[in-house]
């Protein structure tokens, strides 16, 4: 079995690929453009491909008539051409629910980077201010208890349960909408879009991208939410519209955003969100709150398993 990987760089160089070396011959790419993907196919006649962002087209697909699986590094598969794969009988498989825990820990982590002002007292202290201070402590950024307050989140999924649990645990009160009008099975109350809006402190976005959310933070919905609320997107970044958020942050409609997704990834040039450099008003990461060490090692681990079950016929995680 020839397994061609062609962006490696997506789950680390720190990763370990050799157990793939037990179902073959693997052939690995850190990178790869469309164009040096197809001619990597044409070259190698690989049976399987593993790809996260490469896209897997017909003309790919066309490539080489040995490709028998097309192995995802992630939960969507978008990016794969799924009725060329129906109709050819090509095996795809995806992974889920390997970065739940890894969100949920940054989820948090976004939060109290800017609802305790986290920066800001750091350097205060590394600045020598705190040296010269004539008390023990210091008061000139108010910050807030997460207990007593109204935790709003957008899709209710996996992630945005186990979100909603941590934040009870820390005392605050969780509602949640869904976009697809679905009540789920909880103890967390669902409310409307606009109940949402004007009713929490904190919002945290968990939701998939699809018509009834793409723009679904706009500049009626910030306008909507509380001054002292903070906004979080761990979901996708055409939920949140980034002129939107870029005036909400800077005319002080809301208080503060904790983004790690981004309407275009990497982030571009001219992306308005850039022009807000206070870190006490908006932090952004660059889609890393899945890649916890741990949580790339479970990815890659499953991948292994899904060629490893396709080899010996069995239809583990397939998708098609």
């Amino acid at each position: 079995m020839k397994i061609l990987m062609l962006d490696t760089i997506t789950y680390g160089d720190d990763i370990s690929l050799d157990k793939f070396k037990t179902l073959g011959e693997v052939i690995t790419y850190r990178t790869s453009t469309q164009e040096e993907a197809l001619q990597r196919i044409k070259e190698i006649q690989p049976d399987v491909v593993v790809t996260n962002k490469v896209v897997i087209t017909k003309e790919l697909f066309e490539a080489s008539p040995n490709i028998k699986m097309v192995a995802e590094t992630a939960t969507g598969y978008n990016n794969i051409g799924i009725e060329y794969a129906k109709a050819h009988q090509i095996r795809v498989a995806n992974v889920a629910g390997y970065s739940t825990e890894s969100v949920v820990q940054h989820t948090f982590a976004l939060l109290f980077y800017v609802y305790e002002k986290l920066r800001y007292y750091d350097e205060y202290v590394k600045s020598g201010e705190y040296v010269k201070s004539p008390c023990f402590t210091h008061f000139d950024k108010v910050f807030n208890e997460l207990s007593g307050k109204t935790w709003g989140i957008a899709g209710l999924g996996s992630i945005g349960r186990r979100v909603a649990d941590v934040a009870k645990a820390f005392g605050c009160r969780v509602v949640y909408f869904s976009a697809s009008g679905h009540t789920y099975d909880t103890e967390f109350k669902r409310v409307s879009f606009d109940e949402l809006l004007e009713n929490s402190d904190i919002i945290s976005i968990h939701a998939p991208l699809n018509d009834k959310t793409n723009n679904l933070f706009d500049d009626a919905a910030f306008a909507k939410m509380k001054k002292n609320a903070v906004l979080l997107n761990l979901g996708r970044g055409p939920i949140v519209n980034n002129a939107a958020l870029t005036k909400a942050l800077k005319e002080n409609i809301i208080a503060g955003a904790g983004l790690d997704v981004i309407d275009k990834e990497p982030i571009a040039a001219d992306n308005p969100l850039l022009e807000i450099q206070d870190s006490s008003k908006l932090i952004i990461t660059p889609h890393i709150a899945w890649a916890t060490y741990e949580a790339r090692v479970r990815l890659m681990d499953e991948v292994y398993e899904n060629i490893k079950a396709f080899e010996a016929g069995e239809s583990r995680n397939a998708v098609v």
